[in-house]
């Protein structure tokens, strides 16, 4: 897949995207079709653990993977209801669809996207 631009957000689909607040995801979420937030801490091992899965998911499907750190950024990680890291928030069509805690299988996880790629 080659890297697509978005000339809005200058985000680019193919890697993961480090979100400054709120605004910042509520942009990707209205702009993009399937948004996977992977809210996340710097000293969480199960978060490094899950990194390159995301990174890979980020790369090989049309979602975009939105990066929220809980540390800079913990109103929007309790907006979300996040209370253990790493926690991944999945959107469609601009809605929350479902989440998953912890390091879920990278099958389990392209399959929870792919389920709603259109």
């Amino acid at each position: 897949m080659t890297a697509e631009t978005a000339p809005e957000t200058g985000v680019t689909r193919d890697e993961p995207v480090h979100v400054g607040g709120a605004d910042e995801l509520d942009g990707l979420v209205a702009e993009y079709d399937v948004v996977v937030a992977d809210f996340y801490a710097d000293w969480c091992g199960p978060c490094r653990a899950l990194e390159p899965i995301v990174e890979r998911l980020a790369a090989s499907t049309d979602a975009v993977v939105a990066k929220v750190d809980v540390d800079a950024h913990q109103r929007l990680a309790t907006d979300y209801g996040v209370r253990g890291v790493p926690t991944l928030v999945f959107f469609a069509g601009g809605e929350q669809v479902d989440r998953t805690v912890g390091v879920p299988a990278e099958a389990a996880l392209r399959s929870t996207v792919e389920e709603y790629i259109e």
